[in-house]
């Protein structure tokens, strides 16, 4: 018999509390780090030279992918889902103005990579048809559990299956947090969702980056 998607089903009290930590969380880093980030940043900054953490698994092409084999371009990472009723779609569509938005000659430089925390549900070819509605350069990532709590852990990231009523049947909470890598894959800047309706300001950040 195949197992439910892990955990197993909460209660909406618990399963609340443990997204209201996450952002929790989320938040006082970002507030930390707001007190330290440089002017010319939108976004909050990392602390200088901070190497991103590793990113593996299987690329939308069905061949492995890791975030270093992107070295050379800024890469804008997002932990979503393929059946994301909103956030996920939001955030591909306004990385991909700000990708418009970037003089010609950077636009190749600049990545979006989509890593799912689904990987029950989001295969290679579904995949490769989300990210690539929204950006013909767009990325995607699957990584195997239980290598992907422990990534995403990595990442400051957390999620949460709730209301599981089967194999297919399941809504996903998730830090929305949107990483800006730079070329030489140091992690630069985090961006809240609420900040990626400012299209120039995100933009300027990347051609920050790519200096």
């Amino acid at each position: 018999m195949t197992d439910l998607p892990h955990p197993a089903p909460r209660s909406w009290p618990r399963s609340l509390l443990l997204v209201l930590v996450g952002v929790g969380g989320l938040v006082a880093t970002l507030l930390f780090a707001r007190l330290n980030t440089p002017q010319e940043f939108y976004g909050t900054a990392y602390p200088a030279g901070r190497v991103a953490p590793t990113l593996s698994g299987t690329g939308e092409d069905g061949r492995p992918l890791a975030l270093g084999a992107l070295k050379g371009s800024a890469v804008a990472v997002f932990f979503g889902f393929l059946q994301c009723p909103a956030i996920c779609p939001t955030t591909l569509a306004s990385l991909e103005r700000v990708r418009q938005a970037l003089p010609p000659g950077q636009r190749d430089r600049f990545q979006t990579l989509l890593v799912s925390v689904d990987p029950a549900r989001d295969t290679v070819p579904k995949l490769r048809g989300y990210v690539r509605f929204f950006s013909p350069s767009a990325r995607g990532l699957i990584i195997p559990e239980p290598q992907l709590r422990k990534t995403a852990a990595a990442w400051g990231v957390a999620y949460e299956y709730t209301d599981v009523t089967g194999l297919q049947a399941y809504q996903v909470n998730h830090t929305t947090g949107v990483y800006l890598i730079d070329p030489q894959g140091k992690q630069r800047v985090v961006w809240d969702i609420s900040q990626l309706t400012n299209t120039a300001r995100i933009a300027a950040d990347v051609q920050t980056v790519l200096r």
